[in-house]
């Protein structure tokens, strides 16, 4: 299962997207969970995209935290997809510009434990 999931970070993100997964997930378990927000790996996304917005589904599969449309919108309704820590409320809801945090990022999160940054480009 490691070595799937590492080779598919390789193929959608290349090499050194895995590395920085791989050093994240260490110093999350090394740390019991307790990371900065630089800690995260960090997803380019087109600021146009964002600035029409993104419906959450197409978003956690656009940064790879689900396999799928069909994956993403079950694990929003189980209220496994976050948006900024909260829950998201509908599998459409828009993600846009104005989603970002103080230092101009948005945080998306499937489950407890899988969590990346979209930052606008």
């Amino acid at each position: 299962k490691k070595v799937l999931a590492n080779a598919c970070t390789t193929m959608l993100h290349g090499p050194d997207a895995t590395e920085a997964a791989a050093e994240t997930a260490k110093r999350a378990f090394e740390t019991g969970g307790a990371l900065g927000a630089s800690a995260l790996p960090i997803i380019d996304i087109p600021t146009a995209d964002l600035e029409k917005g993104i419906p959450a589904f197409d978003l956690l599969r656009r940064v790879s935290l689900c396999a799928s449309g069909g994956e993403a919108r079950k694990l929003i309704k189980n209220g496994g997809g976050k948006l900024n820590d909260t829950a998201l409320a509908k599998d459409d809801q828009l993600i846009t510009l104005e989603d970002r945090n103080e230092e101009g990022l948005i945080k998306l999160s499937a489950g407890k434990k899988r969590h990346v940054l979209v930052k606008p480009h």
